[in-house]
Protein backbone atom coordinates (compact mmCIF):
# COMPACT_ATOMS: atom_id res chain seq x y z
CA UNK A 1 0.00 0.00 0.00
CA UNK A 2 2.79 2.43 0.68
CA UNK A 3 4.42 1.52 -2.74
CA UNK A 4 0.93 1.77 -4.54
CA UNK A 5 -0.40 5.26 -3.01
CA UNK A 6 3.37 6.67 -2.38
CA UNK A 7 2.79 6.96 1.49
CA UNK A 8 5.84 8.77 2.97
CA UNK A 9 5.41 6.08 6.02
CA UNK A 10 4.43 2.02 6.02
CA UNK A 11 0.61 2.24 7.35
CA UNK A 12 -0.46 -0.16 9.80
CA UNK A 13 -3.76 -1.33 9.69
CA UNK A 14 -5.75 -4.18 10.94
CA UNK A 15 -7.31 -6.28 8.32
CA UNK A 16 -11.57 -5.47 7.84
CA UNK A 17 -13.83 -7.65 5.77
CA UNK A 18 -17.28 -5.87 6.69
CA UNK A 19 -16.81 -2.18 7.15
CA UNK A 20 -20.30 -0.39 7.89
CA UNK A 21 -21.39 2.94 7.62
CA UNK A 22 -20.02 5.23 10.16
CA UNK A 23 -17.00 2.99 11.41
CA UNK A 24 -13.79 4.59 10.66
CA UNK A 25 -11.99 3.70 7.32
CA UNK A 26 -8.34 4.63 5.51
CA UNK A 27 -8.00 7.29 3.34
CA UNK A 28 -5.43 9.12 1.91
CA UNK A 29 -4.95 12.25 1.69
CA UNK A 30 -3.10 15.69 1.00
CA UNK A 31 -3.81 19.23 2.40
CA UNK A 32 -2.41 22.10 1.33
CA UNK A 33 -0.62 22.93 4.56
CA UNK A 34 1.13 19.59 3.71
CA UNK A 35 1.63 17.97 0.34
CA UNK A 36 2.77 14.82 1.68
CA UNK A 37 0.59 11.58 1.09
CA UNK A 38 -0.94 10.61 4.45
CA UNK A 39 -3.27 7.55 5.46
CA UNK A 40 -5.71 8.29 8.03
CA UNK A 41 -8.69 6.28 9.82
CA UNK A 42 -11.61 8.79 8.73
CA UNK A 43 -15.67 8.42 9.72
CA UNK A 44 -17.67 6.77 6.75
CA UNK A 45 -20.05 9.13 6.37
CA UNK A 46 -19.61 12.58 5.82
CA UNK A 47 -20.15 15.97 8.22
CA UNK A 48 -19.99 19.11 6.66
CA UNK A 49 -17.88 21.47 8.65
CA UNK A 50 -21.03 23.99 9.02
CA UNK A 51 -23.66 21.10 9.98
CA UNK A 52 -25.03 22.37 13.75
CA UNK A 53 -25.64 18.50 14.92
CA UNK A 54 -23.01 16.08 13.59
CA UNK A 55 -25.37 13.26 14.69
CA UNK A 56 -27.79 14.24 12.17
CA UNK A 57 -25.69 13.23 9.56
CA UNK A 58 -23.57 9.61 9.06
CA UNK A 59 -25.59 7.28 7.36
CA UNK A 60 -27.43 8.55 4.86
CA UNK A 61 -23.86 10.46 3.49
CA UNK A 62 -21.36 7.49 3.25
CA UNK A 63 -22.23 8.63 -0.79
CA UNK A 64 -22.38 11.20 -2.92
CA UNK A 65 -23.35 11.23 -6.39
CA UNK A 66 -21.42 12.04 -9.35
CA UNK A 67 -23.50 13.87 -11.22
CA UNK A 68 -24.38 16.15 -8.47
CA UNK A 69 -21.30 16.12 -6.35
CA UNK A 70 -20.03 19.52 -7.70
CA UNK A 71 -23.24 21.21 -6.48
CA UNK A 72 -25.30 19.90 -4.07
CA UNK A 73 -24.54 21.66 -0.73
CA UNK A 74 -23.41 18.93 1.44
CA UNK A 75 -20.65 17.91 -0.89
CA UNK A 76 -19.69 20.87 -3.36
CA UNK A 77 -17.28 22.81 -0.62
CA UNK A 78 -15.02 19.24 -0.28
CA UNK A 79 -15.85 18.43 -3.76
CA UNK A 80 -13.80 21.47 -5.27
CA UNK A 81 -11.01 21.58 -2.43
CA UNK A 82 -10.59 18.20 -0.07
CA UNK A 83 -10.76 15.26 -2.28
CA UNK A 84 -9.25 12.06 -0.56
CA UNK A 85 -8.68 8.14 -1.99
CA UNK A 86 -10.83 6.23 -0.05
CA UNK A 87 -8.72 2.33 0.07
CA UNK A 88 -10.00 -0.90 -0.62
CA UNK A 89 -9.51 -4.46 -1.71
CA UNK A 90 -13.24 -5.03 -2.61
CA UNK A 91 -16.62 -4.07 -1.36
CA UNK A 92 -20.47 -5.74 -1.62
CA UNK A 93 -23.69 -5.72 -3.55
CA UNK A 94 -26.34 -6.99 -3.08
CA UNK A 95 -28.63 -8.82 -5.97
CA UNK A 96 -32.32 -8.32 -5.64
CA UNK A 97 -34.07 -12.00 -6.02
CA UNK A 98 -37.66 -12.85 -5.83
CA UNK A 99 -38.13 -13.24 -1.77
CA UNK A 100 -34.38 -12.18 -0.86
CA UNK A 101 -31.06 -10.47 -1.34
CA UNK A 102 -28.19 -12.11 -2.83
CA UNK A 103 -24.51 -10.26 -1.67
CA UNK A 104 -21.81 -10.02 -3.95
CA UNK A 105 -17.99 -9.65 -3.38
CA UNK A 106 -16.75 -7.30 -6.30
CA UNK A 107 -12.54 -6.81 -6.09
CA UNK A 108 -9.81 -6.26 -9.27
CA UNK A 109 -8.74 -9.72 -10.93
CA UNK A 110 -5.14 -9.18 -9.93
CA UNK A 111 -6.53 -8.20 -6.15
CA UNK A 112 -4.66 -5.88 -5.52
CA UNK A 113 -5.60 -2.85 -3.50
CA UNK A 114 -7.26 0.26 -5.19
CA UNK A 115 -9.18 3.44 -4.14
CA UNK A 116 -12.84 4.97 -4.26
CA UNK A 117 -13.17 8.07 -5.18
CA UNK A 118 -13.58 10.40 -1.72
CA UNK A 119 -14.00 14.21 -0.54
CA UNK A 120 -13.59 14.42 3.28
CA UNK A 121 -14.30 17.14 6.04
CA UNK A 122 -13.29 18.47 9.24
CA UNK A 123 -16.10 18.98 11.43
CA UNK A 124 -14.88 20.80 15.02
CA UNK A 125 -17.44 21.61 17.95
CA UNK A 126 -16.79 23.39 21.37
CA UNK A 127 -14.62 20.01 22.79
CA UNK A 128 -14.16 17.75 20.08
CA UNK A 129 -13.16 17.50 16.03
CA UNK A 130 -14.40 15.05 14.08
CA UNK A 131 -12.90 13.95 10.42
CA UNK A 132 -14.98 12.23 8.06
CA UNK A 133 -15.75 11.09 4.61
CA UNK A 134 -18.03 9.82 2.07
CA UNK A 135 -17.45 7.78 -1.59
CA UNK A 136 -18.54 8.62 -4.78
CA UNK A 137 -20.94 6.74 -7.24
CA UNK A 138 -21.63 6.77 -10.78
CA UNK A 139 -23.29 4.59 -12.75
CA UNK A 140 -22.62 0.94 -12.89
CA UNK A 141 -20.19 -1.30 -15.39
CA UNK A 142 -21.37 -4.33 -17.18
CA UNK A 143 -19.76 -6.21 -14.22
CA UNK A 144 -21.97 -4.88 -11.97
CA UNK A 145 -25.31 -3.68 -13.54
CA UNK A 146 -26.83 -6.62 -12.77
CA UNK A 147 -26.38 -6.54 -8.58
CA UNK A 148 -26.67 -2.85 -8.98
CA UNK A 149 -27.73 0.43 -11.00
CA UNK A 150 -24.89 2.35 -9.17
CA UNK A 151 -20.83 1.50 -8.28
CA UNK A 152 -18.32 3.47 -6.61
CA UNK A 153 -15.84 5.20 -8.49
CA UNK A 154 -12.47 3.82 -8.60
CA UNK A 155 -9.79 6.26 -9.52
CA UNK A 156 -7.28 4.33 -11.79
CA UNK A 157 -3.89 4.93 -10.25
CA UNK A 158 -2.61 7.40 -12.72
CA UNK A 159 -4.88 9.63 -11.91
CA UNK A 160 -4.54 9.73 -7.78
CA UNK A 161 -2.27 12.71 -8.26
CA UNK A 162 -4.69 14.64 -10.17
CA UNK A 163 -7.85 13.95 -7.69
CA UNK A 164 -5.90 14.52 -4.58
CA UNK A 165 -4.13 17.99 -5.79
CA UNK A 166 -5.87 20.57 -3.18
CA UNK A 167 -4.90 23.00 -6.22
CA UNK A 168 -7.26 21.28 -9.01
CA UNK A 169 -10.04 23.46 -9.03
CA UNK A 170 -11.29 22.67 -12.55
CA UNK A 171 -14.74 21.09 -12.03
CA UNK A 172 -15.08 19.60 -15.48
CA UNK A 173 -11.41 18.06 -15.68
CA UNK A 174 -12.73 16.23 -12.13
CA UNK A 175 -15.62 15.28 -12.90
CA UNK A 176 -14.32 13.30 -16.01
CA UNK A 177 -12.29 11.32 -13.46
CA UNK A 178 -15.50 9.93 -12.28
CA UNK A 179 -16.58 7.49 -14.37
CA UNK A 180 -17.33 3.34 -14.46
CA UNK A 181 -14.40 1.22 -13.72
CA UNK A 182 -13.60 -1.20 -16.87
CA UNK A 183 -15.09 -4.16 -16.27
CA UNK A 184 -12.99 -6.42 -17.64
CA UNK A 185 -10.73 -5.92 -14.74
CA UNK A 186 -12.81 -6.84 -12.00
CA UNK A 187 -14.29 -9.60 -10.94
CA UNK A 188 -17.45 -10.52 -8.79
CA UNK A 189 -18.82 -14.24 -7.20
CA UNK A 190 -21.82 -14.56 -4.54
CA UNK A 191 -21.03 -14.96 -0.66
CA UNK A 192 -23.06 -15.99 1.89
CA UNK A 193 -25.04 -13.68 4.14
CA UNK A 194 -22.75 -13.83 6.47
CA UNK A 195 -21.55 -10.26 5.71
CA UNK A 196 -25.27 -8.87 6.12
CA UNK A 197 -24.54 -8.55 9.90
CA UNK A 198 -22.49 -5.61 10.33
CA UNK A 199 -21.18 -7.77 14.30
CA UNK A 200 -19.26 -10.28 11.52
CA UNK A 201 -16.24 -9.15 10.37
CA UNK A 202 -14.00 -12.05 9.36
CA UNK A 203 -12.42 -14.19 6.41
CA UNK A 204 -15.36 -16.08 6.49
CA UNK A 205 -17.40 -12.38 4.85
CA UNK A 206 -15.55 -13.15 1.40
CA UNK A 207 -15.72 -16.62 1.30
CA UNK A 208 -17.16 -17.87 -2.15
CA UNK A 209 -20.52 -19.87 -2.14
CA UNK A 210 -19.65 -23.51 -2.73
Amino acid sequence: MAELFELTEVPDIAPRWNIAPTQDVPVVRVTAEDTNRRLLMLRWGLIPFWAEDPASFGARTINARAETVASKPTFRSAFRQQRCLVVADGFYEWQKREHRKQPYYIHLRDKRPFAFAGLWERWEGDADAVDSCTIITTQSNELTAPLHDRMPVIIHPKDYAAWLNPGATQVHALQSLLRPYPPEEMSAYPVGTHVNNAANDGLECIEPLS
